[in-house]
């Protein structure tokens, strides 16, 4: 485990950062911080959604930052990391299983700097940060949409395994837009004063912002699944087309011939001298036929 403490710039608010935390480990900080133990368990469950609560005067609510992959994320833990809260007047615990580089940039910024004054509107920087690193993606998932789409309406010869591709990208901007709604009620939970609210706004419209844009490529991946389904089953439609006409053609062909060539003795038409020249004809009377009623039909 690693701890790093600090203090809030002009403060006694004390901020401890815990990476990769045991279960005794976070019992000792619940012990010394008075820490609701079911929290606590909440903290180390790497698959728990966002969530916020109270207990004993103190503030706890869990957020999910996007970790970067080149990876086809399939569950929450594979698209994202889970940091865990605890706060109150006179301090704030945050708990992570992986280093997460927010911290180095909350710590630069906000401590060094003294820009925040209080436990509370150091929780709003992490939501904040947090959120951000859902900023990037979305504008990259929304090319992707732009690129499968160039593929679906300006290719002859769509991809097989196109299909896996935007099965994937749906599934991705699904898990961030659930995750951006859980995180709904921990900004419209976190109580701030003056000094905090103007911060505490700006997290509520990037919120708002990145829900937006995860609804708009959640919903084109859809429009587009559906399309690439559809366009596929024209596909097939359009071959089976071909293969009905073929069938048309050649059935009376094949059903004079069938007649023709059975091995009865006494058949009319095989004595006759120009017999085989007139079956010729008449099959060649029948396609033309069935041509010039498919093009009035219009199905050529």
């Amino acid at each position: 485990m690693a701890i790093e403490t600090c203090k809030l710039t002009d403060t006694e608010i004390v901020w401890t950062d815990i990476t990769n935390p045991t279960k005794e480990e976070l019992e000792n900080v619940s012990k010394l911080y008075d820490l609701n133990p079911y929290t606590l368990m909440d903290s180390l469950d790497p698959d728990h959604l966002p969530k916020y609560e109270e207990h004993n005067n103190t503030h706890f609510f869990i957020v999910r930052i996007l970790q970067h992959s080149q990876e086809h994320e399939q569950t929450v833990r594979e698209l994202s990391s889970k940091i865990a809260v605890f706060y109150n007047d006179n301090f704030i615990i945050t708990i992570h299983r992986s280093a997460q580089p927010i911290m180095k940039e909350i710590k630069n910024h906000c401590i060094k700097l003294g820009k925040v004054k209080s436990a509370a509107g150091m929780a709003v920087r992490v939501i904040w940060e947090t959120l951000h690193s859902y900023d990037a993606p979305a504008f990259e998932l929304s090319d992707e949409v732009d690129f499968y789409e160039s593929k679906v309406f300006l290719k002859k010869n769509i991809p097989a395994d196109m299909i896996e591709g935007i099965y994937y990208l749906k599934r991705k901007s699904g898990l961030c837009k659930k995750l951006l709604l859980l995180t709904n009620e921990v900004i419209n939970s976190v109580r701030v004063e003056d000094p905090d609210k103007p911060a505490l706004q700006d997290v509520r419209d990037l919120q708002v912002k990145l829900l937006t844009l995860y609804d708009q490529v959640h919903e084109d991946t859809n429009n587009l699944l559906n399309i690439y389904l559809s366009l596929s089953a024209r596909k097939t439609n359009d071959v089976m087309k071909i293969l009905t006409i073929f069938s048309v053609f050649f059935m009376p062909l094949t059903f004079i011939a069938g007649i023709y060539g059975m091995n009865f003795e006494f058949m009319p038409e095989v004595t006759m001298k120009y017999g085989y020249p007139v079956t010729l004809l008449a099959m060649g009377i029948i396609v033309v036929i069935i041509f010039v009623w498919f093009r009035r039909k219009r199905w050529l």
